[in-house]
């Protein structure tokens, strides 16, 4: 780091300082902290106990890649058309396993020294520089994954203690275990903390003014303001609306309104499915659900967005405190021939006007938030019950392991 680059870092460490300094000192209007969610307010390398989608399953060959999970380094690899997730680093030297290659079938090798490792197990099956008679093999290992493949992608669990993870469809959209569907999506490397994303995912208040420029809105008209509640069902809390409102008169400053002269009418009733209007029509798989309302969210951070012919999904993947994986995809429940009219659809224009621009608007936010301290306002009942429901699950995840200290790393294992 040159000189220049050391002082600009501390001119933006001191500018941070007095926001910090004000938390303690700060009036009372709005909520200051997250000391109400103590087990929220630690997650910022995310919950363990929890399936979480790591890359597409195509991505995925005998040449081990890394990736970084909830603070954890690992890395995956596939041997006889089965994925295998271990810890990245061999206990011999720190070298990241993920730099190796399969030397023989069923395991990994470490490029230093050709400390070998059986997929399985994570044990310590040869160690090629030492020779066959090695007193170490079988006495060490590295820590192993379990691995599901679900929805085109690679799934893995990362443990809070040792426990035996519980099956992967217990955690999915039940929909999506239940129906045939066709699907796209994107998996992009994205910065800002996830609980970020997850509560700008499920905010009531941000997709009527942020996304107002986003050319998937360019005719559809959004509401200036909702009366809306918080309606749990299952593991699932659901965003309800009980007042649409499409423009309003604010005292002192003027009208302000999302209608355009190029945009459709708005509806006159109120609706909970989609966000710009009530719906002629509605695929019978998604009606059959029955949802209260068109965005839901469950743990550990699992968006359901409702729409009258398909279901958009956002998966938000813990890598670090300051780093997550969007993961977002678009399912429309069809079989046979219309499934070529979805991808037609899907790759000529709504992967980038959905899952690019329109989505990229919510990346920009995430990356730009920096809280607590905050000040809440009254649509911000979404951000506190997903909080709630976060800190409610969790504590009950805890205490079914037994575990006090969730942040016990166990990722290396010693015979």
């Amino acid at each position: 780091m040159t000189t220049s680059e050391r002082t600009s870092a501390v001119e933006k460490s001191a500018a941070k300082e007095p926001a910090r300094a004000r938390r303690g000192s700060a009036d009372k209007l709005g909520r200051q902290d997250w000391s109400s969610w103590p087990h929220y307010d630690a997650a910022a390398s995310g919950f363990r106990g929890y399936w979480y989608p790591v890359t597409w399953s195509s991505h995925i060959t005998g040449d081990p890649k890394p990736f970084t999970l909830c603070g954890e380094k690992i890395t995956l690899i596939r041997d006889s058309g089965k994925v295998y997730a271990l810890h990245n680093r061999c206990p011999h030297r720190g070298v990241p396993l993920s730099e190796g290659n399969q030397q023989f079938p069923g395991t990994v090798s470490c490029p230093y020294h050709g400390w070998t490792f059986d997929l399985p197990t994570g044990q310590l099956s040869a160690v090629i520089t030492d020779g066959p008679g090695c007193r170490l093999t079988g006495k060490l290992g590295v820590r192993t994954y379990a691995v599901e493949e679900r929805l085109g992608m690679v799934w893995v669990y990362i443990p809070v203690a040792d426990e035996e993870p519980h099956p992967i469809d217990e955690q999915l959209p039940e929909e999506l275990v239940s129906n045939a569907f066709v699907m796209g999506g994107r998996i992009e490397p994205r910065g800002g903390n996830w609980r970020f994303a997850c509560e700008n995912g499920f905010d009531e208040g941000h997709a009527k003014y942020l996304h107002r420029t986003a050319l998937w809105r360019l005719f559809k008209p959004m509401p200036t303001w909702n009366i809306t509640r918080i309606v749990p069902q299952g593991r699932w809390i659901y965003r309800v609306q009980d007042e649409v409102y499409w423009e309003a008169d604010f005292p002192g400053v003027g009208r302000w309104s999302n209608k355009r002269w190029w945009k459709k009418q708005p509806p006159k009733e109120t609706f909970n499915l989609g966000n710009t209007g009530k719906a002629d029509t509605v695929d019978p798989v998604i009606e059959a659900q029955e949802f209260p309302g068109f965005a839901s969210l469950s743990m550990p951070g699992v968006l359901r967005i409702a729409y009258p012919k398909f279901i958009h999904y956002e998966f938000y993947v813990p890598v670090d405190a300051d780093n997550h994986q969007y993961v977002g995809v678009m399912v429309n429940f069809k079989q046979g021939w219309d499934t070529l009219r979805f991808y037609a659809k899907y790759l000529g224009a709504v992967r980038w006007l959905f899952h690019g621009q329109f989505s990229g608007q919510d990346a920009w936010m995430v990356d730009v938030t920096d809280a607590p301290p905050e000040k809440l306002y009254r649509p911000d009942v979404s951000l506190t019950s997903w909080r709630n429901l976060s800190e409610e699950e969790y504590g009950k995840k805890l205490a079914a392991a037994g575990v006090t200290d969730p942040a016990a790393d166990t990722t290396e294992t010693e015979a």
